[in-house]
């Protein structure tokens, strides 16, 4: 309950602002229609018809709840019948784009995590590559993705590869920069007199490698594992923008393009409940792994 009530506190303070935000932000629609029609609108009825718009500037709370329970799952009929063939998940179905952002962000956070390992490996223990790679590492992350993915997608495309691929380059590239980070960190974790020791057992460098340098790496490999995971579906969603495959990116562009900010703001809760779980997968991972290696309780 400690680590719930503030959590809950929290939430409540934001719906409670989020509530206020939206007599403000949608009034003068009202007022403008009461205007036209010649008619007086009081503060009770002004409340209400805020609450229920069909295209506000800001929806409400509630509005945004709904719109997410009737699209997480919606179907279109095959035609076929029975219980066991009911439908097929449609378009508009968030579960449709959710998962074609997750098997992006997935494949993407694969190979950035594995690049950013293998690199940071190297800059441990190669001193070129550590004064050559890792500001260039540093560099690459000052270029606004938003600005780079559409020139990734336009030269994968004209080679030939699109799809899924075009997506997770984009994502590993987001995701690589912290694991780099984070690995580096780790792997120099262990001090002076514990590599001494090693030294005096006559380890050779693999051992030292993986009984050493390795285990003191889990924390903030994980740290960083959490970051990234939370970039890649970021660069994922970027990367959806410019084409029209399908994906949570698709569902706010088009929800932007018909002026459906209802379906925005639904699709932005979508993506940011899947970031939720993706990052609370490697959580439970990181408590299982850190516990059976004896550095957590």
């Amino acid at each position: 309950m400690r680590n719930i009530l503030p959590v809950l506190s929290v939430t409540l303070a934001l719906l409670i602002g989020w509530y206020l935000a939206v007599v403000p932000m949608n009034a003068q629609w009202e007022r403008d229609q009461a205007a036209r029609a010649g008619t007086q609108i009081t503060f009770s009825e002004l409340v209400s018809r805020t609450m229920a718009q069909d295209r506000p500037r800001l929806p409400a709370p509630h509005q945004v709840a709904v719109e997410l329970w009737n699209s997480t799952w919606v179907e279109e009929m095959t035609g076929r019948r029975g219980w066991w063939n009911t439908g097929t998940l449609s378009n508009r179905s968030l579960v449709y784009h959710g998962w074609i952002t997750f098997s992006a962000t997935m494949l993407g956070f694969a190979i950035g995590t594995g690049l950013g390992i293998l690199l940071a490996v190297g800059i441990v223990y190669n001193r070129a590559m550590d004064a050559s790679v890792m500001p260039w590492a540093i560099a690459s992350q000052t270029i606004p993705i938003i600005a780079l993915a559409p020139m990734i997608i336009v030269v994968l495309n004209s080679v030939g590869i699109s799809g899924m691929v075009p997506k997770a380059v984009i994502a590993a590239y987001l995701s690589f920069f912290p694991v780099v980070v984070g690995m580096v960190k780790g792997l120099r974790a262990p001090d002076a007199m514990q590599l001494d020791l090693m030294k005096t057992w006559s380890a050779p460098g693999p051992a030292v490698f993986l009984r050493l340098r390795l285990p003191s790496s889990m924390p903030y490999l994980f740290a960083s594992l959490k970051v990234g995971i939370a970039a890649a579906l970021v660069g994922t969603i970027v990367g959806e923008l410019p084409v029209q495959q399908g994906g949570l990116g698709v569902r706010l562009l088009s929800g932007s393009y018909y002026g459906q900010t209802v379906q925005i703001w639904s699709a932005l809760f979508a993506a940011a409940i899947l970031a939720a779980v993706l990052v609370g997968v490697i959580g439970a991972i990181q408590r299982v792994t850190l516990k059976r290696m004896g550095m957590a309780a």
